[in-house]
């Protein structure tokens, strides 16, 4: 799946809210806005690719693989193109002893993809993820802001056909 860009610059809009993000830190402290314009970009583009995370560090004056290792530490930032659907599975501790790796292997034979793949109509990408910070709610995974918690093969297939019908589930309105 390819994302089209039309170009690598932020609108007006745009960069008056990295500005005005910018002026909350401390002079010379610019760096601390990079999540926030993290999520800025992505909520623009769809994805981070390279063009975009360097035109970031140029925007806060940091080098381009303090952008990278950000982009590339956090599960919430996607430096391929997504799916309209990200169903991102927690796979760690409590998730997995109530049975992550058993939803994930459903979502994967459900859907046709592997984690981390898209399927071929666009709507649908499928990402494990450590912790979510819902270890009472296992197993648990999240679509854009919503979290669904307690899966079953059941819950996933309700899910799935509700998101086939509305597919948006990105962070920020994606």
């Amino acid at each position: 799946m390819e994302a089209v860009k039309q170009t690598t610059e932020f609108t007006p809009e745009m960069l008056a809210e990295v500005d005005r993000i910018i002026k909350l830190f401390p002079e010379g402290k610019q760096k601390s806005a990079l999540l926030r314009v993290l999520h800025i970009a992505q909520a623009h583009y769809g994805w981070l690719d390279v063009p975009v995370m360097d035109y970031i560090a140029r925007l806060l004056h940091i080098q381009p693989i303090e952008v990278y290792e950000v982009a590339t530490f956090y599960s919430m930032y996607d430096t391929v193109p997504v799916g309209k659907v990200k169903l991102e599975v927690c796979r760690t501790g409590p998730c997995a002893i109530e049975g992550a790796e058993k939803i994930i292997s459903y979502i994967e034979n459900k859907l046709g993809i592997k984690d981390g793949e898209t399927t071929a109509d666009g709507i649908f990408t499928l990402k494990s993820v450590e912790c979510l910070g819902a270890c009472g709610y296992a197993p648990m995974l999240q679509c854009g802001e919503k979290y669904h918690e307690h899966l079953t093969e059941e819950k996933v297939d309700a899910l799935i056909e509700a998101y086939r019908k509305n597919p948006k589930a990105n962070y920020m309105g994606m």
